[in-house]
C-alpha cells in the first residue's frame, strides 16, 4: 500500500514540490511534537495526531468497567506465565508520526524485557485494545486503526460497551493492514491471537461476577 502511494505520487509533475511542502510541514510538526512531549504529565490523558493535541474527555461508567475488567483479566494472566507487560491508559505509544495513548497494550517478553524505570516512550505493542466512546469512535476506526497496521501492530480489539462486543483484527504482513478475524458478542468467548492460552468469554468484560469467575479459572490454570 505504501508503495503504490509513493509511485502514484513520483507520477506527478509537481512531485518535487509536494514532497518539499510536505518536508516543511512535518518538520513543523515534529517541533509541535517535542513541545508536545514536555508538556504532556501524569495527570493528562492525551494524544498527539497528525500534527494536533487531542485532549481526552472523562467516559462513561461502562467504559471504565470494560476496561478495568479487562485489564484485570490480562495482568494477571501474563504476569502469572511470564509472557510481557500489559498496560493501561497511560503507556505512550510512540509511533513514527504520532504519539498515542491506547486503553490496553501488551507486549511479548521479548520487548518488554528491555523497559526501564524511567522510560515513557514505547513501541508498537503486539496488542492494542480500545474502548470506544463517542468521543474516539471515528479515531479508533480510523487513523489508529491504519497507523497501528502500519508500525506493527499484530492484534487490535475494537470493544464496544454499548454492544458488549469485541471486533478481533489480526495484522495481515503482506499488505501491512488490519484483517478481521471474528466479532464476538456477550455470549461467545474471546481467545487471543498474541497472548498463548487467554481465553475468556466475553461476559467477563463486561459483568463483574463473570469477570472473577473467569479470573479464578485463569489464576487455577496457571498455578
Amino acid at each position: 500500500m505504501l508503495d503504490t502511494r509513493v509511485a502514484e505520487l513520483l507520477e506527478a509533475p509537481d512531485a518535487k514540490l509536494v514532497i518539499e511542502r510536505a518536508q516543511a510541514i512535518l518538520a513543523d510538526e515534529a517541533q509541535r511534537r517535542r513541545a508536545f512531549r514536555e508538556w504532556l504529565r501524569d495527570d493528562i490523558k492525551a494524544e498527539f495526531i497528525n500534527g494536533e493535541v487531542i485532549m481526552h474527555s472523562p467516559v462513561k461508567r461502562r467504559h471504565l468497567d470494560a476496561t478495568a475488567n479487562l485489564m484485570t483479566l490480562l495482568r494477571v494472566y501474563v504476569h502469572l506465565n511470564n509472557l510481557g507487560a500489559v498496560d493501561s491508559k497511560k503507556a505512550l505509544i510512540g509511533l513514527t508520526r504520532n504519539d498515542y495513548e491506547p486503553d490496553i497494550c501488551f507486549w511479548r517478553s521479548e520487548t518488554a524485557d528491555s523497559f526501564d524505570d524511567d522510560q515513557m516512550e514505547h513501541p508498537a505493542p503486539d496488542l492494542i485494545v480500545e474502548i470506544l466512546s463517542k468521543s474516539t469512535t471515528g479515531r479508533d476506526r480510523g487513523i489508529k486503526f491504519e497507523d497501528y497496521a502500519a508500525h506493527g501492530v499484530v492484534e487490535y480489539w475494537i470493544i464496544d460497551p454499548v454492544r458488549k462486543s469485541v471486533e478481533q483484527y489480526q495484522l495481515d504482513e503482506a499488505t501491512m493492514a488490519f484483517a478481521s478475524v471474528a466479532v464476538v458478542y456477550i455470549d461467545n468467548t474471546l481467545i487471543a491471537l498474541t497472548i498463548p492460552g487467554f481465553l475468556i468469554p466475553v461476559k467477563a468484560i463486561f459483568d463483574k461476577q463473570t469477570n472473577l469467575e473467569t479470573l479464578r479459572i485463569l489464576m487455577n490454570l496457571s498455578a
